[in-house]
């Protein structure tokens, strides 16, 4: 089949997302331009700001749109076809992704800013924002195993885009300085550095670096520390180079996150964003041209994936089916799902969208296209990565091997442009791995942020080194790190898709007891029905991980040594400890729904205890939404003639 049609059928099913569903909730939750936004309500010139829309957009774009919507379409298409993986984005992004990043952009914007944490805890009390908070910091360690084994399994590949990202890193430090320290003009400054990003790619096939030697690398490349990295910990399991890289760039997003923001995260947001824009536009325009004019075949040679075939045409070269069951992965139902995971729905984007965009909303109406939009976006990228997985007929079954075709199956669509295959590839490859560059760090940070929150302000002496920002960020690297040291995909990949996609159905949780809680009169079947099925898949996938698949690879021996075995079992853990937070917060939301809609008519925090802070009934019909009290408070406050004390504020 022509690959083009796959884009058509996304772009089909988007526009009708973003028409007319996005339309509808935006008038659903009552998006209001002469309500003043927090960006200007608190408005600090830090962390509220107003920003124009189309800033904005490109920032949360940029944030959003990793590794993760290329990892994951890419494994599943090639572990069950691209058939399945293209309808899950097609269809499930509109209905499930864009309305969960909309709903967590719009209640966080309703709620000063605040995070989902704080959002639900408002609600179902100090109890459920900790299990809350404590979830999302597993799934932030996770984001950074699975992404430092991506990258260094695309600098193993990709010499040449390890080069051009090491340049672009570079770049990125020295364009903040010339920003924020010498005060320099903005345009011209914009202009000279992301010219120099993409020199930096012909510097890579120029100058192509390994960490450590390996059969097989390309010609011409500079090896800097030869066989002295195979004591590495993953060095035998999976080889020196890949182990090396792995290292390294855990250890970058320890230096990362602890920068100000101004060192290299606010300048590289800006260069990833012209990275961004141009890989997947180009990409698709590739598929256009080469299409409708005409595509010349090219050779594609990878040996680091056993990949050495001709692309003659753009068409689909994999199966559309490959079967129910993937002997790595398992069963397609829930393992489609949680392995797509950020190409339709990401748990990561609501803690983007309410942890940063939310404080820089200039309009109530730009949360539309912000958080609805952007998503959509996201999902034409998932859709570039199964095209380009999907035109490159491989003999291997390898997940791992998989993962770089992206670049290869990327290069060889830019080619339809007139681009060298060699400095399409490095250029995809310097795409892919900048993407996830920027989500590895931004996860560190966040996860650092999230630390912060649980403590509190700290009283002792534990709490003040666990708040330290490099203790913090320390306990981040050091357990991604470990978790990673299992050494395969199939093992990594899921298990953060999991974490992933539950976080994505608790931010729906915290969305529906919102609306619950707003008013009577408000739908649930929106966030209720994406709700319901993702924590059908993901409860079911956590649990089949931990429970079933890694004790049976221990068990019989095959998990590859004592250090991938401790791996595996601290996997296992992890799983079930998710699993148990899950159902835990599951049950403290549908309490406190049941409680609001239900003949209790009371909302209750913790699953029974009165909320302190709630409101009365009769100002839920003047507050701003997201301003709301509990039932059983309003109902004692009407009864009451003692009113001296004042609601507290949400």
């Amino acid at each position: 089949m022509q690959v083009l049609w796959l884009v058509l059928l996304a772009l089909v099913t988007f526009t009708i997302g973003y028409v007319g569903y996005s339309r509808y909730l935006a008038r659903f939750v009552d998006l209001d331009d002469d309500r003043e936004t927090p960006a200007h309500k608190y408005r600090d010139g830090q962390e509220y700001v107003p920003s124009q829309r189309s800033v904005l957009l490109g920032h949360h774009y940029s944030s959003i749109a990793g590794g993760a919507p290329i990892a994951g379409p890419i494994t599943a298409a090639a572990a069950f076809g691209w058939l399945p993986a293209i309808l899950w984005i097609a269809v499930g992004n509109p209905l499930f992704g864009a309305v969960h990043d909309f709903m967590s952009l719009s209640s966080s914007m309703r709620h000063e800013g605040k995070s989902i944490g704080y959002i639900i805890g408002e609600y179902v009390g100090e109890r459920g924002k900790d299990m809350l908070l404590w979830f999302a910091f597993l799934t932030i360690i996770l984001v950074i195993a699975a992404f430092a084994f991506l990258i260094g399994s695309i600098f193993d590949a990709f010499p040449q885009a390890a080069t051009a990202s090491v340049l672009y890193i570079a770049l990125a430090v020295v364009f903040g300085i010339y920003l924020y320290q010498l005060n320099l003009p903005f345009l011209p400054g914009a202009v000279v550095f992301v010219a120099a990003v993409f020199a930096g790619v012909w510097v890579g096939l120029e100058y192509p670096i390994a960490l450590a030697a390996r059969d097989g690398l390309p010609a011409g490349t500079v090896v800097l520390f030869g066989s002295a990295l195979d004591w590495l910990p993953l060095a035998g399991a999976i080889n020196p180079n890949v182990a090396a890289w792995i290292l390294v760039t855990v250890l970058y997003a320890f230096a990362a996150s602890v920068l100000p923001v101004w060192v290299l995260l606010q300048p590289r947001d800006f260069l990833t964003s012209s990275l961004l824009y141009t890989g997947v536009g180009g990409m698709l325009l590739a598929v256009i041209v080469g299409s409708l004019i005409g595509f010349s075949p090219v050779d594609v040679v990878v040996p680091a994936a056993g990949i050495d075939v001709t692309v003659s045409s753009l068409e689909t070269q994999i199966a559309p089916f490959t079967g129910f069951v993937h002997p790595a992965l398992g069963p397609i139902f829930p393992f489609l799902f949680v392995t797509i995971a950020c190409g339709t729905i990401s748990g990561f984007h609501s803690l983007v969208s309410s942890g940063t965009t939310a404080k820089q909303l200039n309009r109530e109406s730009d949360a539309r296209p912000i958080g609805y939009g952007a998503m959509l976006g996201e999902g034409l990228l998932a859709v570039t990565a199964v095209i380009a997985v999907s035109i490159i007929a491989t003999s291997t079954g390898s997940l791992d091997a998989a993962l770089v075709t992206f670049p290869a199956g990327g290069g060889a669509l830019l080619t339809a442009l007139g681009i060298p295959m060699l400095a399409a590839a490095a250029f995809i490859g310097l795409v892919f791995a900048s993407f996830l560059l920027t989500s590895t760090d931004t996860a560190a940070r966040l996860g650092r942020y999230m630390l912060e929150e649980i403590v509190g302000t700290p009283e002792t002496s534990t709490q003040k080194l666990a708040v330290n920002r490099y203790v913090s960020t320390g306990i981040l690297a050091v357990g991604g790190y470990a978790l990673v040291a299992s050494g395969t995909w199939e093992n990594i990949w899921p298990l953060f898709g999991g974490a992933n996609q539950t976080l994505a159905a608790l931010a729906l949780l915290v969305a529906t007891v919102w609306l619950a809680n707003w008013s009577d009169n408000k739908q649930l079947i929106s966030t209720g029905v994406p709700l319901v099925f993702m924590i059908g898949v993901t409860v079911v996938a956590l649990l089949w991980i931990g429970v079933v698949r890694n004790p049976q690879t221990i068990l019989a021996g095959e998990a590859g040594g004592a250090v991938a075995a401790a791996s595996l079992a601290l996997q296992s853990v992890v799983a079930i400890v998710l699993v148990g937070l899950t159902l835990g917060l599951l049950y403290l939301g549908i309490t406190n729904v049941r409680n609001v809609r239900g003949d209790a008519g009371t909302a209750v925090a913790d699953g029974g205890e009165q909320t302190d802070g709630s409101r009365t009934a009769r100002e839920r019909s003047s507050r701003e939404p997201g301003e709301r009290r509990s039932r059983e408070q309003a109902s004692e406050d009407e009864g009451s003639e003692s009113s001296g004390s004042e609601p507290g504020d949400d």
